[in-house]
C-alpha cells in the first residue's frame, strides 16, 4: 500500500462545487468518518490509519480506534482546514490495545479532499480467511468557526477537572474558619448593615404592609350607590339576592334534615376523628388516597365498558398551569371525578381573631404558585363596601335580624361571585368569613350544588396570648377601626363583637372539613380531616400541617460570580471568579452580623460547587446541600452562550423567547419543572422556625421569590435576580415583608 498523498480529483467531480463553497467560507471542517452495520466480533473493533496529518503513520499499531456511536455505528471525528492537503487512509479491524490479529480492508487507499471522500467505493471490504465482510462507509463534513472550537475545547477541559468540593458532606457544620477564608479588607462590611439596603421593586413581597383582606377579590357589583343590588330579603326560609341583570334564590334547609350531626360521613375519609373523642397531643392521620372511582360509560359498539376520558372545554379551562405530579393529578381528578370536583371551594370557619384571613392568604399564594388559578374572596370586604366600615358590635349580634340579613346578603354575594368566576374557568376559591353557624354553612352548600366541591377549613385557637395579639393587630390594621381614634374604644367594641359570635358559634360537624386546632404557634396542636380525598385536597392538608406564625427571616442570594457568569455561559459547574470569591467573604461577614443571635439558623445550598464555595467562608451554622436547589437544567444547551444557541439552534432560541415559562430545554427542564421540584423546599421553609440562608441560582431563586411575593407564574422567568444581592424575606404574623441588601456591584 502506498504512503504518498494522491493528487486532487479532476475537474467536474461531484464534490467540486462543495469544495469551492467550503474554501470561500473559511473556518474549519469538522469531519466525521462512520462505519455502519459493524457488529463487534470478539476483540476486533474498527480503526483508521494513514498519512499526515490524519494519523501520521501507516504503522497499524498506531492506528486510531473508532468509537461506538450506537449498536451498529462506529465513528471517528477530527478537524482540518477546509483547504487541507489531500489525506489518504484505510480502515482496519484489530483489538484496541493489541496489534494482533489485524485485518486491513481490501482495495486502494481512500482519499479525502476538502471534506469530500473521493472514489466510488462506499463499502469497506474485509477478508479474514474464507470469510468476506462488507460494511457501509459514510462521511460528513460541517464548517465550524475557530471560536466555537476553542469554546468547546475549553468546556471539555473544564468538565474533565474534578470538582473542588468533592468530599464535602451533604450536611456539615464548620466550627472554625476554613483555611484561606479570612476576611480581608476587600471583603469587610460597614458596622451598620443598613448602609447596604437598596429599594425593593414595586412588586416586592411586602404584603405585611397591607391589611390582608384588602388584597382579596373586589365585588362584581357596581352602581351609583356602589351596591348594584335592588333588593334582598328572607322569605319562608329562603334567601334571595336580586341584581340588576340576574336573580338568584338560595334555600336554607333545616340542617337536621340534610346533614348528619355526628360529623362522620359514610364515604372515603382520611384521619377522621369524632368531635367527642379527646385527641390531646395527637395530630390527625393523613393518607392521600387519590380520586374516587372512575365513571364508566357503555360503548355503543360493544358490550364492554370503557372510561369516558374526553376533555370538554370547561375541563381544559380548569387545568392548572403546571407540570409533573400536579398536572397528572389534575387530569385524573378532572376526567374521573364528579363534575363539581373540577372546582374547589375552601370555606373558612372560625371566630374572629383566629387567623382565618392569614391562613386564606397563605393558602391562596401556595396554590397559585403550584399553577392553580386561585382567588381569595373576603366577605368582610364585601360588607364594608356594601354597608360601610363603621358597624358597631351590635351589628354582629345573633338576635339582630337586620344585621343577620345584611351579613347573609354579602356572604351570598361573595359566594355568587366566586361560583360565577369558577364557571368562567377559575379553579380554587378561598371563601374567607366566620361562617360560624350551621345555617350559614348550609346556605353556602346549597349555592355550591352542582358548581363546586366545598371543603370547610375551621381554625380553632385556645391560646389566649395569640388571640389577644390578633385582636390588637385587628384594631391597628382593620379598616373597620380606621376612623376610630380611641384605641381602647375600638378594642372594647371588637371584644363585644367577639362575644356576639361566641354565643351562636357552632363547630363544623358536617360535610368535608379540615380542623386546625392550636396549629398557628408551630409547637404542636392538632389537625383533623374528614371526608377528604384527591390530590389537591391532600396537598392542602400537607401544606397546612407545616405552616405557622413564628416570625423568622429567610435570606435568598445567588452564588458569587462564577467563571461561566463572566463568559456568559449558562449552566455548567465552574468555580467562582475573583469577584465571586470576594462576595463569598462579604456574605459570610453579613451572615455573622445579621444572624449573630440566631443559633438555630441554617445555610442551604445546591449541589453545584459555585454555591458550596460561596457558603464555605460561613462558619458556625449547619450547611445542607439540596439537589432541588440546583440551577435549571439546560440540557444540550448547557455550557453555551445565548448567542451560540441563537446561531446554532435558532428554532430553540425562538421557542424559548416565545414562552420562557413553559419552554423546556432539549433533554433539560422548564420553569414549570423547576417549580415542581421546589415544592419540598417551600414546604420546609414554611415549617422552619429559625432563619434560613438559601444560596442558589437565578432560575431557582426566581421561582422561590415568586412564591413569597405572590407573583404570577408568567412573570417568574423575567424577575430580576441580580448577583451579589441579598433578599431578606421576613415571615410572621403580619404577612411577608421584604428588604434588599447590595453588598457589591
Amino acid at each position: 500500500m502506498g504512503t504518498g498523498s494522491s493528487k486532487d480529483a479532476d475537474g467536474g467531480s461531484p464534490g467540486e462545487g462543495r469544495e469551492e463553497s467550503l474554501d470561500q467560507a473559511g473556518g474549519q471542517l469538522y469531519v466525521s468518518l462512520k462505519m455502519e452495520n459493524y457488529k463487534r466480533k470478539g476483540d476486533l473493533i474498527p480503526h483508521v490509519y494513514g498519512s499526515v496529518p490524519l494519523v501520521g503513520s501507516w504503522d497499524s499499531s498506531k492506528a486510531l480506534s473508532m468509537e461506538r456511536e450506537s449498536a451498529s455505528m462506529w465513528e471517528l471525528s477530527f478537524v482540518v482546514p477546509p483547504n487541507h492537503e489531500t489525506l489518504d487512509f484505510k480502515f482496519l479491524l484489530k483489538p484496541k490495545y493489541s496489534n494482533f490479529p489485524c485485518v486491513v480492508e481490501d482495495g486502494p487507499n481512500r482519499v479525502l479532499s476538502r471534506g469530500t471522500l473521493k472514489g466510488e467505493s462506499r463499502l469497506a471490504v474485509f477478508r479474514n480467511g474464507d470469510e468476506v465482510h462488507e460494511y457501509k462507509v459514510l462521511i460528513k463534513a460541517d464548517r465550524v468557526s475557530p471560536f466555537d472550537l476553542a469554546a468547546s475545547w475549553r468546556a471539555y477541559r473544564e468538565n474533565l477537572q474534578p470538582s473542588t468540593v468533592r468530599g464535602i458532606p451533604d450536611v456539615s457544620i464548620n466550627s472554625v474558619p476554613v483555611a484561606g477564608a479570612e476576611n480581608g479588607s476587600s471583603a469587610s462590611l460597614e458596622l451598620d448593615l443598613e448602609h447596604y439596603v437598596i429599594p425593593a421593586p414595586s412588586t416586592s413581597a411586602n404584603s405585611g404592609m397591607v391589611y390582608a383582606a384588602n388584597n382579596a377579590e373586589n365585588p362584581r357589583f357596581s352602581s351609583a350607590d356602589g351596591s348594584g343590588i335592588v333588593s334582598n330579603s328572607y322569605k319562608d326560609g329562603s334567601f334571595s339576592v336580586d341584581r340588576s341583570a340576574k336573580e338568584m334564590e338560595v334555600s336554607i334547609p333545616d340542617p337536621s334534615k340534610v346533614y348528619s350531626s355526628s360529623g362522620l360521613v359514610e364515604s372515603k375519609s382520611v384521619g377522621t376523628f369524632s368531635p367527642l373523642q379527646k385527641q390531646d397531643g395527637h395530630r390527625g392521620l393523613f393518607v392521600d388516597r387519590g380520586v374516587g372511582s372512575p365513571r364508566l360509560v357503555k360503548s355503543s359498539s360493544s358490550s364492554t365498558f370503557a372510561f369516558d376520558l374526553k376533555l370538554d372545554t370547561e375541563t381544559k379551562n380548569s387545568m392548572p398551569a403546571a407540570a409533573g405530579a400536579v398536572a397528572a393529578a389534575a387530569i385524573a381528578d378532572q376526567m374521573l371525578g364528579p363534575k363539581e370536583d373540577r372546582h374547589l371551594a375552601i370555606v373558612l370557619v372560625g371566630l374572629p381573631a383566629r387567623g382565618k384571613t392569614f391562613t386564606a392568604v397563605k393558602l391562596t399564594r401556595y396554590l397559585r404558585w403550584l399553577g392553580h388559578d386561585t382567588k381569595h374572596f373576603n366577605v368582610g370586604k364585601y360588607r364594608r363596601l356594601k354597608h360601610g366600615a363603621n358597624q358597631c358590635a351590635d351589628f354582629f349580634r345573633g338576635d339582630n335580624p337586620e344585621g343577620m340579613e345584611a351579613r347573609n346578603e354579602v356572604a351570598a354575594l361573595a359566594m355568587d361571585d366566586m361560583t360565577t368566576w369558577m364557571q368562567e374557568g377559575g379553579q380554587v376559591g378561598i371563601f374567607d368569613a366566620t361562617n360560624s353557624t350551621r345555617q350559614r354553612r348550609n346556605m353556602l352548600m346549597k349555592m355550591a350544588e352542582g358548581k363546586c366541591k366545598i371543603i370547610f377549613l375551621e381554625t380553632i385557637c385556645n391560646d389566649g396570648r395569640i388571640i389577644e395579639r390578633n385582636i390588637r393587630l385587628k384594631i391597628q390594621q382593620s379598616p373597620d377601626y380606621a376612623e376610630q381614634p380611641d384605641y381602647e374604644a375600638g378594642y372594647q367594641d371588637f371584644k363585644g363583637r367577639l362575644d356576639n359570635y361566641e354565643k351562636v358559634y357552632e363547630p363544623v360537624e358536617e360535610g368535608s372539613y379540615i380542623k386546625m386546632i392550636d396549629m398557628v404557634s408551630g409547637h404542636g396542636g392538632q389537625i383533623q380531616v374528614n371526608n377528604i380525598s384527591g390530590y389537591l385536597p391532600g396537598r392542602i392538608v400537607f401544606f397546612l400541617v407545616n405552616t405557622h406564625l413564628t416570625p423568622r427571616p429567610i435570606l435568598l442570594t445567588r452564588h458569587g460570580e462564577s467563571r461561566d457568569n463572566v463568559r456568559g455561559r449558562i449552566g455548567g459547574d465552574t468555580v467562582l471568579s475573583d469577584a465571586g470569591e470576594i462576595y463569598a467573604k462579604k456574605l459570610a461577614n453579613f451572615v455573622e452580623k445579621r444572624l449573630k443571635s440566631e443559633k438555630a439558623a441554617s445555610i442551604w445550598t445546591s449541589t453545584l460547587q459555585r454555591t458550596i464555595l460561596t457558603a464555605s467562608p460561613i462558619v458556625g451554622f449547619p450547611k445542607i446541600q439540596w439537589r432541588a436547589l440546583d440551577e435549571i437544567n439546560a440540557g444540550v444547551c448547557d455550557g453555551m452562550t445565548y448567542e451560540e444557541i441563537k446561531k446554532n439552534m435558532p428554532e430553540e432560541y425562538e421557542a424559548r423567547k416565545k414562552d420562557k415559562l413553559r419552554y423546556r430545554y432539549p433533554r433539560g427542564e422548564s420553569y414549570l419543572d423547576v417549580i415542581q421540584r421546589l415544592e419540598p423546599v417551600i414546604i420546609e421553609l414554611e415549617r422552619q422556625r429559625a432563619p434560613v440562608v438559601v444560596i442558589s441560582h437565578q432560575a431557582v431563586l426566581r421561582a422561590l421569590y415568586a412564591y413569597f411575593a405572590d407573583r404570577p407564574l408568567k412573570e417568574i422567568p423575567h424577575i430580576e435576580m441580580p448577583l451579589h444581592t441579598i433578599i431578606e424575606i421576613q415571615m410572621g404574623v403580619t404577612g411577608v415583608q421584604e428588604k434588599r441588601y447590595k453588598l457589591m456591584d
